[in-house]
């Protein structure tokens, strides 16, 4: 009788062990899983404004010279409204902004 539960016993004992070497050999694969998906995962980039006084006036800049520009459009398509005419305003405007940008803008003179 007492063989037999000591028999019972080792054998109980032998799957605990197995069972938790099992389940540690799991978690290490899911470490490593977890660890190659981390490297192979581009990281997220948070963007954010600036809150300074030089970046609110640039920011108003911007919007100035885009509303500018938007009615220079308008203005073409209203008068003329030619496709085509617009179109060439509108890469001639894009090509001109950074011009007025400097020449309304710049503080360096």
């Amino acid at each position: 009788m007492s063989k037999e539960r000591a028999r019972r016993r080792a054998e109980r004992e032998a799957e605990r062990a197995r069972a938790i070497r099992l389940n540690e050999e799991r978690q290490a694969r899911r470490a490593r899983r977890r660890a190659l998906a981390a490297r192979l995962t581009p990281r997220q980039v948070r963007f954010h404004r600036q809150g300074g006084l030089l970046a609110r006036r640039r920011r108003a800049q911007n919007v100035l010279v885009a509303l500018g520009l938007l009615l220079v459009q308008a203005l073409v398509w209203l008068i003329w409204g030619s496709v085509p005419l617009s179109f060439a305003v509108f890469v001639f405007s894009l090509l001109l902004a950074p011009v007025v940008m400097t020449l309304a803008f710049d503080r360096r003179t």
